[in-house]
């Protein structure tokens, strides 16, 4: 398997009322990736673009075909500062 840059890898990160209540009780923040995009590159991305570690990620394709990737952070990590300065909280 090729490996994506990590600029190539993220897409745009979600916003929800469900993705809201993931990152408050869950410390995880949800992203729209490449269909491409494998969990080792998107835990890579998140990583390097947003300087958080990263403790797990979950994949699963949409109804309409997009990739959504579910990144739960180390505790050290809290995805409440990251979504704030993604400007989505």
């Amino acid at each position: 398997m090729t490996r994506l840059d990590s600029e190539l890898v993220i897409i745009y990160p979600m916003m929800s009322e469900d993705t809201v209540k993931l990152i408050e009780t869950e410390n995880k923040i949800t992203f729209i990736v490449r269909n491409e995009a494998s969990k080792h590159d998107i835990r890579r991305a998140v990583e390097e673009l947003y300087e958080v570690k990263v403790s797990r990620v979950s994949t699963l394709t949409t109804p309409e075909g997009r990739k959504k990737a579910y990144v739960k952070l180390s505790p050290e990590s809290k995805a409440s500062d990251l979504a704030v300065r993604l400007g989505i909280l």
